[in-house]
């Protein structure tokens, strides 16, 4: 009787992805939680300045023309509104615009990995918006941004991931796509560096 080894499924671009900016968004994730943004409201306010940074940088891709044709309900994944709003709850002001916004005829295997991390982001906040209730706050007050899809967080990282899988993109694409999302990481990582400094 023979025994064969299963034959290993190739791995999807968004998991290519994944394990290709995994050291770095681990590296993001621990040093947010050495912040400890959940321990008080102060704290989290030098969080939400950081969240509003990053989705003000990327603001240019929710109104490009590919990425619409690839993401169906693009539009309706920006949350700086929310963001803005989330500040006003806070009484804090929105952070100066530094002039590091994404141009918007950015790549769209750049725009991709930017993109990737935005939502990847929206996906683990379920973990965060649950903590921002111990500190008083929820999708009425302070914590919108974190809130999740009226269809489910998984179902909507799902659609998006599909997307990310069935573009049309070369391997010299495809690395584009993985540094846009390391470059998406390392900028956010230096918005918790200053918002955290102190």
């Amino acid at each position: 009787m023979s025994t064969t080894s299963p034959i290993a499924a190739t791995p999807t671009r968004s998991q290519r992805l994944k394990a290709a900016t995994h050291a770095t968004h681990d590296r993001l994730d621990q040093r947010i939680m050495r912040g400890d943004p959940f321990a008080s409201t102060d704290n989290y306010r030098r969080f939400l300045r950081v969240q509003y940074r990053f989705h003000r940088d990327i603001a240019a891709l929710y109104a490009m023309p590919a990425l619409h044709a690839l993401v169906d309900d693009l539009a309706e994944r920006h949350r700086l509104q929310e963001l803005v709003a989330d500040l006003a709850d806070l009484g804090e002001p929105v952070p100066a615009d530094d002039g590091r916004a994404l141009p918007a005829d950015v790549d769209l295997a750049t725009a991709l990995g930017w993109l990737y991390v935005a939502e990847g982001s929206n996906l683990g906040a379920a973990i965060l918006f649950k903590l921002a209730a111990r500190i008083g706050l929820d999708e009425t007050r302070g914590a919108r941004h974190l809130a999740g899809h009226p269809e489910g967080r998984a179902r909507h990282w799902r659609q998006f991931t599909a997307a990310l899988d069935g573009a049309a993109l070369d391997p010299a694409q495809e690395q584009h796509m993985i540094d846009g999302a390391t470059q998406a990481f390392v900028r956010v990582h230096g918005y918790v560096e200053q918002a955290f400094a102190a």
